[in-house]
This record gives structure tokens, sequence and C-alpha cells, in this order.
């Protein structure tokens, strides 16, 4: 049986062994970070949104507020 002339490749065709080929040799694969380790007395700055009622009542007792709130809600996790 004589061969099959082969068909000429076209530029879609060396695209696409092209894309695949480097697709093999590019993939990475996803990185676990590291969970972050607590270290205690060290805090951290967000930006947190509270009814104005909520805010005020924390804010009643004068300087440390934040303290205060802080306090409830390490308290309302269980810690």
């Amino acid at each position: 049986m004589p061969d099959q002339p082969r068909r000429p490749r076209t530029l879609n065709d060396a695209r696409t062994e092209a894309e695949a080929a480097f697709k093999k040799v590019t993939r990475k694969e996803a990185e676990t970070l590291p969970k972050k380790m607590a270290l205690p007395g060290v805090k951290e700055l967000v930006s947190l949104r509270i009814d104005q009622d909520v805010l005020e009542f924390f804010q009643q007792g004068g300087p440390g507020w934040q303290d205060r709130i802080n306090d409830a809600l390490r308290k309302a996790a269980g810690k």
C-alpha cells in the first residue's frame, strides 16, 4: 500500500502544537501558603463598618474604646 501524502502543515496547526507544548512545561502547581502565626500583642490595622449606636456605646467610656471593641470580639470568638 503506498504511503499517503502528507498534508502540508498550516500556521494554525503549528500554533496549536506550540501552545500545547508551552502549556505542558509552564504549568505551575498552586502553592499552599503557610498559615500566618498570630503573634501575641501585635495588632493589625483593619477597616470595619459597624452601626453608629454600637460605636457610640464603646466610645462612651472615653479613650480605649478600640481595645474594648477588641475585647468584646475576642469574647464573642471564644478566646
